[in-house]
């Protein structure tokens, strides 16, 4: 694999999970997540930190989910993989902020392992299908 593919699969990846999550966080969840996290919510978005977490994350899952998908050259892997590092990722977050966070709501936690599982599959697929 060289330095293109890479570009091209972290594009791919990143642009799909970039655009569902604007989706989601602005539109589709957006009130829920006001309604139940309220007074922890920020106003505004710090948009350094987030565009550096999507950095971060998008190389992480095309260097252990997409690109070993590719070389096995199975779909299902970049979806299984993607489901499961989906999962691990959000699941750090969600259960640490449940575990020290005072009155963080259960229902968020539920909510945001759902879609970290959603968002990182769809997001690995898109990238696979660049790889190939």
């Amino acid at each position: 694999m060289n330095a293109l593919s890479f570009l091209k699969m972290f594009a791919a990846t990143g642009a799909t999970m970039f655009a569902l999550d604007m989706v989601w966080l602005g539109v589709v969840a957006k009130g829920l997540y006001a309604r139940e996290m309220g007074s922890l919510l920020r106003p505004d978005v710090k948009w350094v930190p987030a565009l550096l977490f999507y950095i971060l994350y998008v190389v992480a899952v095309v260097v252990f989910v997409v690109i070993p998908a590719a070389e096995r050259k199975s779909l299902a892997r970049a979806f299984g993989f993607g489901a499961f590092f989906g999962l691990a990722a959000y699941a750090t977050y969600d259960l640490t902020s449940l575990a020290l966070i005072r009155d963080f709501p259960l229902v968020i936690v539920i909510v945001d392992l759902a879609w970290g599982i959603a968002l990182t599959t769809i997001a690995s697929g898109a990238g696979y299908a660049v790889a190939r």
